[in-house]
């Protein structure tokens, strides 16, 4: 670029060259501070919470006739033989949640590779920790709901939702040491697995084996082209959207295809970054000439390849999840009525005190206690100095279930029986309830530590293991 063409050099952040970077007021107090505002790790368990709030006002101010109304407008696709025909919130559902479990899947991949999870002695605690608090918590459920239809709800109250749970860790800010985070995450994840395990072997009902067949192959047909290294993105989106499509009409739960696809996507590098600069050196123009448009591209390509797949579409899809899918997951589920006696009932419901019971009890008691097994029995260790408050706080945080237990409920009991409405009222109740006292022991515990941890002691990641784009996937 030259001075003629545009000006002095601060002439650009007066104008541009973006709205974002320049100085007009709009930039200076709009655009900058929601820039801002959406990479703080907090931002979207604001956004799932506003949402919520907003679906329970919706319903209890007046609105419940035009909120059921809306999400239960029948949308239809039709392209020649091909008929799907869903309401609005099995549209959501089913559909927008893909994305979402999508980044799911992106997230183990990349944990699993090049993250928290590749340490196995590292990743062990949390992971054993992970599966104490599914099982206390649905052995908890099922003494109260032994049988029949609210039986069928045991899965509820095993799943931990990582964005309220690490925006609550995150508005404790410096007073938890970064151990904490790390440990919470490797949870959350490995509670994902597990609740997606769930998901597809105890929430699945009418198979039907042809297409259920054709989504093996599909992802059979995936694993292929990865093996013979054909990174074409385009590709992959058709083989999900088929794979999708495929798993909708088998019976299993659409939403699979999106953690299938992120599991087989390439979590490691085509080049390595000094692979990436010899090569550049060697197409580089030889004298000092501008390069041509054909080795502009090829420095793009050399220089993108350096990272790997799923890092970059992580990145590109969180804000997608996080901002859009969650929120709009939470508008179309959280609206639970809670008046004209509505609320009594769900308080003297067995399902209710089931889940609640469940995620506060359940979570806490499993994951202190399969921690100090692991620990115990020598199966890992646990990095930095983890004190007894500082493992039951960041317990109670794991019984913040809201997304997925959301998610398993529809499954469970389907949306308008009484049991779903009873055991979303234990969902949000016990979600509180958990965050307050997970909260409530954090804060007792860093006020009890004598001083912040080192950041040598506090976080002895792995080597070679970046944190992931965004730091979490939700």
């Amino acid at each position: 670029m030259s001075g003629e063409d545009h000006g002095p050099p601060e002439e650009i952040w007066r104008r541009g060259p973006v709205l974002s970077m320049s100085d007009r007021r709009v930039a200076r107090y709009v655009a900058r501070p929601f820039a801002a505002f959406l990479r703080v790790e907090a931002s979207g368990a604001v956004l799932l919470l506003a949402a919520t709030c907003a679906a329970l006002l919706w319903v209890n101010c007046g609105g419940r006739s035009s909120y059921e109304t809306l999400w239960t407008t029948v949308a239809e696709l039709r392209i020649g033989p091909l008929h799907i025909e869903a309401d609005l919130r099995e549209a959501v559902n089913d559909g927008l949640m893909a994305v979402f479990f999508l980044v799911v899947g992106l997230e183990i991949k990349y944990n699993a590779v090049a993250g928290e999870l590749r340490d196995r002695r590292f990743a062990a605690v949390p992971v054993i920790a992970a599966l104490g608090g599914m099982l206390v918590p649905a052995l908890l459920y099922l003494l109260l709901n032994s049988g029949g239809e609210a039986g069928r709800g045991w899965g509820i109250p095993m799943a931990t939702d990582i964005a309220f749970a690490l925006g609550v860790l995150s508005l404790l800010g410096s007073r938890v040491p970064n151990t904490a985070r790390v440990f919470l995450l490797t949870l959350a994840i490995a509670d994902d697995l597990g609740a997606i395990t769930v998901i597809a072997v105890f929430y699945t009902d009418d198979l039907r084996p042809l297409w259920l067949a054709a989504a093996v192959l599909l992802v059979l047909l995936a694993g292929v082209l990865r093996w013979l290294r054909v990174w074409a993105v385009q590709l992959y989106l058709l083989l999900g959207l088929a794979l999708w499509l495929a798993l909708f009409e088998s019976g299993v739960h659409a939403t699979l295809a999106g953690v299938a696809m992120g599991l087989l996507c390439p979590a490691r590098s085509l080049l390595r970054p000094v692979e990436a600069r010899r090569r550049l050196r060697r197409i580089a123009p030889a004298t000092g000439e501008r390069p041509t448009v054909t080795e502009l591209s090829r420095y793009r390509f050399l220089l993108g390849e350096t990272v790997p797949v799923a890092e970059r579409l992580q990145t590109a899809l969180h804000p997608w999840s996080s901002y859009l899918v969650l929120p709009v997951f939470a508008l179309a589920n959280a609206g639970v009525p809670l008046t004209g006696g509505a609320l009594g009932e769900a308080v003297g419901s067995t399902v209710t005190a089931g889940v609640l019971l469940g995620l506060v009890a359940g979570k806490t008691t499993g994951i202190a206690l399969f921690t100090w097994l692991a620990v115990r029995l020598r199966l890992g260790a646990l990095p930095g100095r983890f004190g007894a408050l500082l493992t039951l706080g960041l317990a109670a945080l794991g019984g913040v279930g809201f997304t997925v237990a959301l998610f398993i409920t529809a499954l469970a009991f389907g949306e308008g029986s009484a049991h779903a409405g009873d055991a979303k009222v234990g969902i949000l109740a016990g979600s509180v309830v958990a965050a307050g006292l997970g909260a409530a022991l954090l804060t007792l515990d860093a006020r009890r530590r004598p001083g912040r941890e080192p950041e040598s002691e506090a976080e002895p990641e792995p080597a070679g293991s970046p944190e992931g784009p965004e730091g979490s996937a939700r």
